[in-house]
């Protein structure tokens, strides 16, 4: 009786309380249609969950494509919609739209999710139900919720998937260090069942509110990086890393996925300096040692797959690691030996 009592009260905060803030970004040549129906779909299903749409913002960075299908998508559902230019990258998107949404006062959690209906809208409940036994738990206000996958190969693809994890990998690192020099120890206890290390760099999460004001509502730190890597490259890091920081709690909990995702565009950018960026911005903004993180590279690099992909995933890692320690001032032979990212036995 009790545990109904809890899932009636999860229903009525995710109704009442909750807001969802969706970052609208589509490639100029997607085809439009296409993205309507992926943004339409998204907006329709989260709509479903909520008593009132405007509790769900569509925010989007820049204009054109995603501008034009966002206006037609908000008028259908009666969803909020915020726009501002120039285009910055997601992390602006998503602040635009948690600005907006804690304009009101009566939501107690706000989430941020993808638009191309790769997050489902029907685990929403499975995420405030977390947040609210961490609160009661804990007794605190400040909780930061993970959306788990369950394989994160299957849903991003091999190279990107190794890429990611190496980034959870040292961020995890990072955190234990910051951890030990700040005096405040990681709280995991919630976060290590789903996935080791924690899926840090999933885009569907959820804020209890005082941590997504202490987030959201102050500039974040590009802790010596340029806008590129803060604002597009470490997006979900930064979201994660500032949460923490201000002694939110983290927790995870597992979430379905698109066995493929539906759009991305991983393929069009640098993904050296994408993957070297996941690690650049944490470890700088938690002020770690460039020897501590070539040290973290160095442990991690050999248990990866993609080190197995001869010569081409081996060449990735290798060329990933000289971008991170040229960011550290870290010497960088010009001919890195491939034992790098390789173990001599297994």
């Amino acid at each position: 009786m009790q545990a109904e009592l809890h899932i009636q009260r999860a229903v009525e905060i995710v109704e009442h309380a909750t807001g969802v803030a969706i970052p609208v970004y589509f490639r100029p040549e997607t085809d439009a249609a296409y993205a309507t129906a992926l943004l339409r779909a998204t907006v329709h299903m989260f709509v479903r969950e909520v008593a009132d749409p405007k509790a769900i913002c569509l925010s989007v960075d820049g204009a054109g494509l995603s501008l034009d299908i966002a206006r037609t998508v908000a008028s259908e559902s009666g969803v909020q919609l915020v726009h501002a230019e120039p285009n910055r990258g997601k992390l602006a998107s998503v602040r635009n739209g948690m600005m907006r949404l804690l304009q009101n006062s009566q939501l107690r959690h706000l989430a941020v999710a993808d638009c191309d209906g790769d997050h489902f809208a029907n685990e929403l409940l499975n995420f405030v139900r977390c947040a609210e036994d961490v609160t009661a738990q804990m007794q605190t206000e400040r909780v930061l919720v993970l959306g788990g996958r369950l394989s994160v190969h299957r849903a991003l693809g091999f190279l990107r998937a190794e890429q990611e994890e190496l980034a959870n990998r040292m961020l995890l690192d990072a955190l234990q260090y910051d951890a030990v020099r700040t005096d405040r120890p990681l709280a995991l206890q919630f976060a290590t069942l789903a996935n080791d290390p924690p899926d840090f760099h999933s885009g569907y999460k959820l804020f209890s509110r005082q941590s997504a004001e202490e987030v959201f509502l102050a500039e974040p730190d590009l802790a010596g990086c340029d806008e590129t890597a803060c604002y597009r490259h470490a997006c979900e890091a930064v979201m994660v890393v500032e949460a923490l920081q201000q002694g939110a709690l983290l927790a995870t909990i597992n979430r379905r996925t698109f066995d493929e995702q539906p759009i991305s565009s991983f393929a069009r950018l640098d993904r050296s300096q994408l993957s070297a960026d996941l690690i650049i911005w944490p470890c700088k903004r938690l002020k770690i040692p460039g020897h501590f993180v070539e040290q973290w590279l160095d442990n991690h690099l050999p248990r990866l797959l993609l080190g197995t992909l001869v010569p081409q995933g081996r060449a990735e890692l290798l060329a990933i690691r000289n971008l991170v320690l040229q960011a550290f001032d870290r010497p960088t032979p010009a001919h890195a030996p491939e034992d790098i990212v390789r173990l001599p036995f297994v």
